[in-house]
């Protein structure tokens, strides 16, 4: 919601007086909060305008001198971001880092992936000089189990004189990561928006009507959710019956496949289209999970007669698509389907998914933001920042596959697909559409429309290459803090967090205090180790005949509940302190327990129990007396009896007061006072600032010890999977004591801290081992993707365990198996997950492109090993095969011939299609 309320500071006035609009008013706020020098959070809806925060972050850098990190999840957005903010601020003052990309990188503003700057950081690299701001977009992505780590690491690696400015979907528990951030970070604005700026109305789809999905009287459920609305139920119930109701409720179900269609997922698009087109609801996004799908839904527009754009726009797209095609080679054009691709970009249709090359990708989001493009058939990928709004989302299913299996879309994962509809300063509202099949019915779409519980968790966990690089940098007890202080563990347990802060503080008084001492000493002509030395003796005494104390109270207690328990009916013992304290007789024997009481009968007649505190040392028995086994000893005449008994007994009660055994002779604490009265301190004077001052050390020690204690006792499964994955470290020498009583990397981790790759050890041990040395570049290749590549499921060949290629090749791949099972036999000797099965799926297409062949014979290689790779996928796996080169080439040593194939390997690849999407 817009206000003109004036800005507050100068800087945020110079930023808005160049907008042609007025922001919002959590906008406003967050950028006040930023000019005041606090870091913020800020979680609003998709579309709300959260971007112009971080923007506000940029000009303040630039205006104060500093330099600011814009970061993103993904390269797509990063381009983008790039892009937009050349257009500001001129590309003198902007650079792009995306591992793939590297443009001005010493400008003041540098826009790069949340990788990126991460390794940065572990490389303790000359760019952070300097750095002022950082900007976290979509940091909700520390969910994501895959990556989300890394942005924890940014979070806590980055120096505590950076400004963050956070920026987040909506979250249910965002004060819960305000917090956190604030507890990590220091003083930090948490501002949340819940507020579409473009109301988003909710609808279902079925057959070729078009409903409200909630009741429009605004009426609701006495849970106060809102409530379906009751046209739409009505008429699917009537769908479902009519014309010919017969049959069972699965007769019914097939009846409404057949009529729906089941060749293209069951959605005639062509005809969809056309409702929607009468509603006034394009420009369109419709989500399927699936490439295929997509790709389907395309072939099944191109089919029909279906023609969505005027001859004006057909022009206009055949220019934008000139312009993106101009760097490819002429020869790819009919590998690449560039005709088909272009014929429906010219009917106003488009798809959009992560198997297209990245330069198609790129020209559809360009013609939609131009709207020359109606409907794009899109997988969720385009949901991940990407500024492709629209006036509506179709969803045609409400199911996704997650790289594991099929599951429900989330809460979550609905409000972040459904956010992309309504365009902000275009629509007057947005519309979610949600295609009705038999399997979704109304009230599931309410469920996921209404809940408004998308709670952020943590997926931080220890890695090799984090645990090598932390290890590093902080030691392992400060990378053991540091991990006490991620998000992960602030869930957790959120006091340790909190402790392992204070401990931070308590740690930096005592060093202040040391030094102060040491001065106070100095300037009272002592030396300041002997005074040391001579406090910690008093220190030392005080702790000893506090823990003997302890030990003597604990052992004492533990001896008397021993006794207790021992005792039998009729034994006479003599109660030490208390109203009834003198001689007593056994009536009951004590339960079993921690504090056992046995029931007795004292000499002035009193019937009770007794336990530890009514004795000062264990219970001696003095003797006994017969207690009939009939006798009722609830009985006032059998209490007299037994009474009577006991004092006819003889049996006396131990004279002189009661004391304490004394304890056994401490020699240690004698040696210790015998060392104190010596000592050349013991008779100075006039030192009474300095006691009053180590009075103080030592209570901040006791301080720290406790918190040390504290934190211990609360180790959490992050510090054991730590100490998990160091062991393994320490087992394959890549970690070694370093004399001081912790750890070091050796030479050999040095390479392993520069592998970023979620099989960073196998990596490592390859080099190590030496199996890939003496390959040419195009098998180097072929074999580094083995540790990368994954086969997709529609794949037919046995793409793990296939060894293709030359006989060095083959033998390379059998070296890194045989290392890959070495490496598992040692992490599972430590309880650490093993690393993923190389797979050669991707080796033949890659060592025949970095060899020189073809585009098309390098797909025809790898679909001759059964992965029918698409154009988009065969870009992407090069792209990380050449990342993967590049810091095999950076971690070994320059002279290693290693390094040469890797960088002969890095431009055999870069080539044609690759490098077109690389420049």
């Amino acid at each position: 919601m817009s206000t003109d309320a004036p800005a507050s500071g100068p800087e945020l006035t110079a930023f808005t007086s160049r907008l042609d609009f007025g922001i919002d008013d959590f906008q406003r706020r967050a950028c006040q909060s930023l000019e005041e020098g606090r870091g913020v959070l800020v979680c609003a809806p998709t579309g709300a305008g959260k971007t112009i925060v971080g923007e506000f972050a940029v000009h303040l850098a630039l205006a104060e001198g500093g330099k600011c990190f814009y970061t993103t999840p993904i390269k797509a957005l990063s381009n983008q971001k790039y892009h937009d903010l050349v257009e500001v601020h001129g590309s003198e003052n902007v650079g792009l880092l995306t591992g793939d990309n590297s443009i001005n990188s010493s400008a003041p503003v540098v826009v790069m992936t949340t990788e990126v700057l991460r390794n940065m950081i572990y490389a303790d690299s000359a760019a952070l000089v300097g750095l002022s701001h950082v900007v976290m977009d979509e940091v909700h992505f520390l969910a994501d189990r895959f990556r989300g780590a890394v942005w924890e690491e940014v979070i806590l690696g980055l120096d505590q004189s950076v400004r963050v400015v956070s920026l987040s979907a909506t979250v249910s528990n965002a004060e819960e990561f305000g917090d956190w951030i604030t507890t990590v970070r220091g003083d930090t604005a948490v501002i949340v928006d819940e507020h579409r700026p473009v109301p988003l109305h909710q609808h279902m789809l079925v057959g070729n009507r078009m409903f409200e999905l909630f009741d429009r009287r605004g009426r609701g459920t006495e849970k106060g959710k809102r409530q379906v609305n009751s046209e739409l139920s009505r008429y699917i119930k009537h769908r479902m019956l009519s014309p010919d109701a017969v049959g069972g409720y699965e007769d019914r179900l097939s009846r409404e496949r057949r009529r729906r269609g089941n060749r293209t997922g069951g959605v005639n698009r062509p005809r969809m289209i056309a409702n929607l087109e009468a509603e006034g609801l394009l420009p369109a996004i419709d989500f399927i999970f699936s490439r295929a799908g997509c790709e389907g839904a395309l072939a099944q527009c191109l089919r029909s007669d279906l023609h969505l754009l005027e001859p004006y726009e057909v022009a206009k797209v055949d220019a934008v698509v000139d312009a993106h095609l101009a760097e490819l080679a002429p020869g790819d054009s009919d590998v690449l389907g560039v005709d088909d691709w272009r014929w429906a970009l010219r009917r106003g249709f488009a798809a959009h998914h992560a198997g297209m090359l990245p330069t198609f990708r790129q020209a559809v989001e360009e013609l939609f933001s131009l709207g020359l493009i109606k409907v794009v058939f899109a997988t969720e990928t385009l949901a991940l920042g990407i500024n492709m709004p629209a006036r509506s989302v179709v969803l045609e299913r409400l199911v996704k596959y997650n790289g594991e299996s099929h599951v429900d879309l989330t809460p979550g994962e609905y409000t972040q697909l459904t956010g992309r509809a309504g365009r902000r300063g275009i629509d007057v509202e947005g519309h979610a559409v949600v295609i009705w099949t038999p399997e979704v019915q109304p009230e599931r779409v309410a469920g996921l429309a209404g809940a408004r519980t998308f709670p952020l968790r943590s997926s931080f966990a220890p890695e090799y290459n984090m645990a090598m690089n932390l290890i590093d940098r902080l030691g392992v007890d400060g990378s053991r803090a540091l991990l006490r202080q991620s998000f992960a563990q602030f869930q957790t347990d959120r006091s340790v967090v909190g402790q392992a802060r204070q401990l931070d503080n308590a740690d930096r008084t005592l060093r202040k205090l040391n030094n102060e001492i040491d001065a106070a000493a100095g300037r009272s002509g002592i030396d300041p180790e002997r005074f040391t030395e001579y406090v910690g003796l008093r220190e030392d005494i005080r702790r000893k005949e506090r823990a003997q104390k302890f030990v003597r109270r604990v052992d004492g207690a533990h001896a008397i509940a021993e006794g207790l328990s021992a005792l039998t009916r009729g034994q006479v013992i003599s109660v030490e302190t208390g109203r009834h304290k003198g001689l007593a007789v056994v009536l009951e024997s004590a339960w079993k327990g921690a504090d056992p009481k046995p029931l007795v009968l004292s000499e002035d007649g009193w019937v009770g129990r007794v336990g530890t505190d009514d004795f000062v040392n264990p219970p001696v028995v003095l003797g006994g007396i017969r207690i009939p086994k009939n006798a009722d000893t609830r009985s006032r005449h059998a209490r007299r009896e037994i009474t009577a008994a006991l004092q006819k007994s003889g049996i006396e009660r131990p004279r002189g007061k009661v004391k304490k055994k004394a304890a056994e002779p401490d020699y240690e604490l004698d040696e210790l006072r015998r060392r104190l009265r010596t000592h050349p301190m013991h008779k100075a004077s006039g030192l009474d600032e300095l006691y009053r001052m180590s009075e103080r050390r030592a209570r901040v020690q006791r301080e720290v010890a406790a918190l040390e204690k504290a934190v211990h006792e609360r180790t959490s499964q992050l510090e054991t999977d730590f100490d998990a994955v160091v062991g393994v470290l320490v087992e394959l020498d890549y970690l070694e004591d370093d004399g001081a009583g912790s750890l070091r990397v050796t030479p050999t981790g040095a390479v392993l801290r520069r592998i970023y790759s979620e099989s960073d050890l196998l990596v490592a041990e390859c080099i190590r081992a030496g199996v890939w040395n003496g390959l040419s570049p195009s098998d180097l290749a072929a074999v580094v993707s083995s540790v990368l590549f994954v086969s997709r499921r529609e794949s037919y060949g046995a793409g793990v365990d296939s060894m293709p290629g030359n006989p060095a090749m083959r033998d390379a791949l059998t070296g890194t198996i045989q290392v890959w099972e070495a490496t598992n036999r040692v992490q599972d000797r430590h309880g650490v997950v093993q690393t993923r099965e190389p797979d050669t799926g991707f080796c033949a297409a890659v060592s025949a492109w970095a060899s020189g062949r073809s585009l098309r014979e390098a797909l025809g290689a790898a679909g001759s090993q059964g992965n029918l790779l698409s154009p988009g996928d065969f870009v992407r796996w090069n792209r990380q095969v050449i990342d993967l080169l590049e810091q095999i080439r950076l971690g070994v040593d320059p002279a290693d011939p290693l390094a040469g194939a890797a960088k002969r390997a890095v431009a055999g690849v870069r080539r044609g299609v690759v490098a077109s999407e690389l420049s």
